[in-house]
């Protein structure tokens, strides 16, 4: 008997450890995914404050969000619903594989600077730095709203003094030619 509980509680204590560690780190994303996005940012460069808000209709308010190329913004993200919500910042591939990660594990907490979950009635903040021009998509993926549409997208505009193409130059004027 003595060999069957600590068997057991060696198994559901090697389970637990492997959960946490799971749950603690970056859920699946390397950092090169990571840096797609950006990077943290610091409290001390942010430039504005974009202000979301979380309902139980499963949308976030301000699904359209444009920043600029290394602009560091904090999100402040208040969830005006009854149930839990939070925003998640990722490539569409790490917020699928991560939306497929809550649905096995919907209690999982996160401490990633990319993320906030935030409980009803509260509110959360995500300071993020926007390195790259593109787009760059935001969840709640909290099991079954991510699939009701609880999307969001942020358009980051290249920073001014960047490369012009030939297809931007008029015919018979160089990128350099000046009026």
């Amino acid at each position: 008997m003595t060999y069957r509980l600590r068997t057991a509680t060696l198994a559901f204590a090697l389970s637990a450890a492997s959960a946490l560690t799971f749950a603690a780190g970056s859920h699946g994303g390397g950092d090169d995914e990571t840096a797609a996005i950006g990077q943290p940012g610091k409290a001390a460069n942010v430039g504005r404050t974009i202000n979301i808000d979380m309902t139980d209709n499963m949308r976030f308010s301000s699904a359209d969000i444009a920043v600029k190329q290394g602009e560091t913004i904090r999100f402040l993200v208040k969830n005006s619903g009854q149930i839990k919500h939070e925003m998640v910042l990722g490539t569409p591939k790490e917020l699928k594989e991560h939306y497929a990660m809550m649905m096995k594990m919907p209690e999982m907490e996160h401490a990633d600077a990319n993320m906030i979950t935030v409980a009803p009635g509260k509110t959360g903040e995500v300071v993020w730095q926007f390195t790259k021009a593109g787009k760059v998509d935001f969840a709640c993926l909290q099991p079954g709203h991510y699939d009701a549409g609880m999307k969001g997208m942020v358009t980051v505009a290249g920073a001014v003094g960047t490369a012009t193409t030939k297809a931007d130059t008029p015919a018979g004027h160089s990128a350099s030619h000046k009026h």
